[in-house]
């Protein structure tokens, strides 16, 4: 048996989508589960009650953040593999059955799933969304690295809880996935549609949070097992394949100016976690061209 587990807030027009799609990539994997829906406001609550049957449980959370509600779903869920993703996205067709076909070896203990960009590729942060998942599918395929978020799955139990207050769970979970001795594996075909942001005061936000959550892994969690899992250092080395993703003289521009905001990025995450000492806590802000 499998549990789906689909975390929201705020999400009401994007969360029946997330929840069909689901529906019918488990039908497809023809495995007994179920879908365990957890969001704290009343609006997505609504939306998400509307779609409840025997398979479809709804939860509403206290507003803690994703954290509180994955421990909430952790203690709740009878399956024995645990399939995370958000309610702003939503999955392939086949995405569940290509992620358990990877279960017949012992050695993993997540899988990610591949996050597919349905932004436009023709402005510069839809660009750089295509650019960026391309990446993230090329470095997955070459090493050891994070899970997405937006589609993975997990082996019950590895993980029991979060700290509430960390800014990148699935990099946490990914981090005690390999320091309980297991690895993570990667799944291309399991793919998970989504849209990134559109402006980019909501790109910035975004990414200080997914990123400097990495700063707060090794500050506050004393988590170092994966070396090198994601750093300016990395970053640095992977340029010349960055500047060779442009098709055209207009995406080369639009690369360079995504260098540039990204050493932009590790600039304020430097100034914001080493001089002015800012609190983890201060930088989850919402994200709402996303949805």
């Amino acid at each position: 048996m499998i549990s789906c587990i689909i975390t929201a807030c705020r999400e009401a027009d994007t969360l029946g989508k997330a929840i069909l799609c689901m529906e019918d990539a488990c039908r497809i994997a023809n495995v007994e589960y179920e879908i365990l829906v957890y969001a704290p406001d009343e609006e997505t609550i609504k939306e998400a009650i509307s779609y409840e049957s025997k398979d479809i449980k709804i939860f509403q959370d206290e507003g803690k953040g994703k954290p509180a509600a994955l421990n909430l779903a952790f203690k709740e869920a009878k399956g024995d593999i645990l399939i995370l993703s958000d309610g702003d996205v939503y999955v392939s067709t086949y995405s569940i059955r290509e992620l358990l076909k990877m279960w017949n070896s012992s050695k993993f203990g997540a899988i990610s799933g591949r996050p597919e960009s349905i932004s436009s590729i023709h402005t510069k942060l839809g660009y750089w969304s295509h650019l960026l998942t391309d990446m993230a599918d090329i470095t997955r395929r070459k090493r050891s690295f994070v899970c997405s978020g937006y589609l993975y799955a997990l082996k019950r139990g590895i993980v029991k809880q979060i700290p509430e207050d960390c800014l990148v769970d699935d990099a946490y979970i990914s981090y005690k996935v390999v320091e309980a001795g297991y690895e993570l594996g990667y799944c291309p075909t399991a793919q998970v549609f989504v849209k990134y942001p559109d402006n980019f005061k909501d790109w910035m936000a975004q990414k200080k949070r997914s990123t400097g959550g990495y700063v707060q892994l090794g500050k506050d969690y004393k988590l170092h097992p994966i070396k090198e899992m994601r750093s300016i250092k990395q970053e640095i080395k992977g340029v010349k394949e960055v500047l060779g993703y442009a098709k055209n003289f207009r995406e080369f521009v639009w690369t360079l100016s995504l260098i540039i905001a990204r050493l932009w990025l590790w600039l304020n995450i430097f100034w914001e976690r080493k001089v002015m000492r800012k609190e983890f806590s201060k930088t989850w802000t919402r994200v709402g061209s996303t949805k």
